[in-house]
């Protein structure tokens, strides 16, 4: 597989040949290597919270040879544990609804439609001061000469 990647590249029919694999073959190999695992994305918050659960008393050589087995890397065991202890330890006070949610985001949807109005409104004025300098330089006694 090494030898289909990068620096040595070599042809998919090169190395078929030389190891008696079909290309196909080496396609999806070659494919399923370059895609990004599919059990990372599929991982949802319930599913987290099982394998905290899962590798919770394990030792970390049972930890690791469970994550090998589950496609997971073990720091991200740690930021999924840290990540439910944050959201155990807030309030519910500190927790947003889902209205809540909405509004804020509607909030920022505004001020960022503002930020945007604002910043062409400064950069028209600043072209307009570059303008008028231009127009001193050019013309040194002004609009009357």
């Amino acid at each position: 597989m090494a030898r289909l990647l990068p620096p040595e590249s070599a042809s998919l029919t090169d190395v078929a040949r030389e190891f008696g694999v079909s290309v196909q073959t080496l396609q999806k190999w070659r494919d399923a290597a370059l895609s990004p695992p599919a059990a990372a994305q599929a991982w949802t918050p319930a599913a987290r919270f099982e394998a905290l659960l899962t590798t919770a008393a394990m030792d970390e050589q049972q930890r690791n040879a469970w994550c090998r087995a589950n496609g997971v890397y073990p720091q991200q065991l740690i930021e999924w544990r840290q990540a439910a202890t944050e959201a155990l330890g807030s309030t519910a006070s500190e927790r947003s609804s889902p209205a809540q949610a909405k509004a804020q985001q509607r909030r920022i949807k505004q001020l960022e439609r503002d930020l945007r109005r604002k910043d062409k409104a400064l950069a028209e004025t600043a072209a307009l001061l570059v303008l008028s300098k231009k127009l001193e330089a050019v013309l040194p006694g002004g609009e009357d000469a």
